[in-house]
């Protein structure tokens, strides 16, 4: 396995007033949804987008979580999400994030998120799919 590629996917966005508590800062609940756009940013770059799943018929659930807050986003804020993938031999997706301004490089969140692969019939998938690997070969992964 080529762990020393680096597969990143960057994407600015705006905080919404629907995403600001009442302190005017970014609720704990919404940063879930900044990385489930820097998700999909990352598959329609690579390849690897929630619709391949579908099509191949395979679920990919978040099974682990882990955010560590380090300043606060503030409504009209145009911070970037920047998404790194973590190679790994097990049957796992993990994705690494960094949210900051990227003008003073001010650091908001760092993140981390893993998924598992499950068959339609919600079982578990110890190995990795035929269309996974392939897929690693294809960006030189493996």
């Amino acid at each position: 396995m080529n762990k020393d590629l680096v597969l990143s996917v960057e994407k600015q966005f705006e905080v919404r007033f629907s995403e600001v508590d009442m302190m005017n800062v970014v609720w704990h609940g919404a940063y879930p949804l900044y990385l489930e756009d820097a998700r999909e940013a990352f598959g329609e770059e690579y390849g690897l987008s929630y619709s391949r799943y579908i099509s191949e018929n395979i679920f990919v659930p978040i099974v682990e979580m882990s955010m560590s807050y380090k300043q606060p986003l503030r409504f009209g804020m145009r911070p970037t999400i920047k998404i790194t993938y973590r190679p790994t031999e097990s049957a796992k997706i993990i994705f690494d994030y960094e949210i900051y301004d990227p003008e003073t490089g001010t650091l908001f969140l760092t993140a981390r998120s893993v998924q598992v692969f499950m068959d339609r019939e919600y079982k578990l998938m110890w190995y990795s799919p035929e269309f996974y690997t392939e897929w690693k070969k294809s960006v030189g992964l493996l």
